[in-house]
């Protein structure tokens, strides 16, 4: 019942880097829930190992725009699935 949840490494390396840019920035998951447009618990859930939401192409755009940065910054150089 409590399988855990698969995830692609690309779609791995996507969150750890938003968490990464989120603490540099010293900024809280809510701040980054705003940015996307979406609830607190959204970003709560993405970042979790138990209940895995993901971002998508749009999520990477805002977030892209808001910190001046390109969407090309967000994926690994070499993708292994």
């Amino acid at each position: 019942m409590n399988e855990p949840i698969n995830i692609s490494p690309i779609e791995q390396y996507v969150i750890d880097y938003v968490i990464k840019l989120r603490k540099e920035k010293q900024l809280k998951q809510e701040d980054i829930a705003t940015i996307l447009n979406v609830k607190r618990t959204f970003v709560t859930n993405v970042e979790s190992a138990k209940n895995r939401a993901k971002y998508n192409l749009v999520h990477i755009a805002k977030l892209a725009d808001h910190f001046g940065i390109s969407p090309k910054d967000f994926l690994p150089k070499e993708v292994s699935l």
